[in-house]
């Protein structure tokens, strides 16, 4: 079993795959969509690596973080994730990002990774506070009002013609502890940004 890859990328490949050579070997690593953006050819990386092995196929998978791939083992042991969709998850929001969006109860959050319908996220949200061992992590009010101002920002941007990528990548970057009113200002500058770049 391969469980960590220590080289240098050699091609991307899309969707989200990267060739990594390690002592003149190259090994095909999927990867999530965030970490495909950063691994450009020639640059040095290390992955933790998930090695998955089924009767037809054996897939690597290539993650930045040890809580990465943790968090990925943990989501394709959650039923009615497959590996695809747990890369989705990851790929839209980290571990601690999905940690506080299950504690928080957040569904409408989860809706936002791609495939990912309200029925699932529902679904998802009741098997994954047990599994992610969020049970302990009080629901206050606060909580609630940091779900409703990010429910609150995304149903803005929408209103505003963005599109669901867009309000998607934007949102992994906002800080949570901040109102609507923050929130929505710091998504639109960072919007503003990306267009004008």
């Amino acid at each position: 079993m391969i469980g960590s890859l220590r080289g240098v990328v050699l091609e991307r490949f899309t969707p989200s795959t990267v060739l990594v050579e390690v002592g003149g070997v190259g090994y095909l690593c999927a990867v999530t969509t965030s970490t495909f953006a950063e691994l450009e050819p020639t640059v040095s990386c290390f992955l933790h690596i998930h090695h998955h092995i089924r009767e037809d196929a054996q897939t690597l998978y290539g993650f930045t973080t040890r809580g990465e791939r943790d968090a990925f083992n943990i989501l394709i042991n959650t039923h009615g994730i497959g590996p695809a969709m747990a890369m989705a998850i990851l790929g839209t929001y980290s571990p601690t990002a999905l940690i506080s969006i299950v504690a928080s109860h957040d569904t409408a959050a989860l809706t936002v990774v791609p495939g990912v319908g309200k029925k699932t996220a529902e679904r998802l949200m009741v098997e994954l506070k047990s599994r992610l061992n969020v049970d302990s992590i009080p629901t206050t009010g606060s909580t609630d009002t940091v779900q409703s101002a990010a429910a609150d920002v995304r149903e803005a941007l929408t209103a505003l013609g963005y599109g669901a990528d867009e309000i998607r990548d934007t949102m992994r970057q906002l800080s949570s502890s901040e109102g609507t009113e923050a929130m929505l200002r710091d998504a639109l500058a960072l919007l503003g940004a990306r267009r004008a770049g």
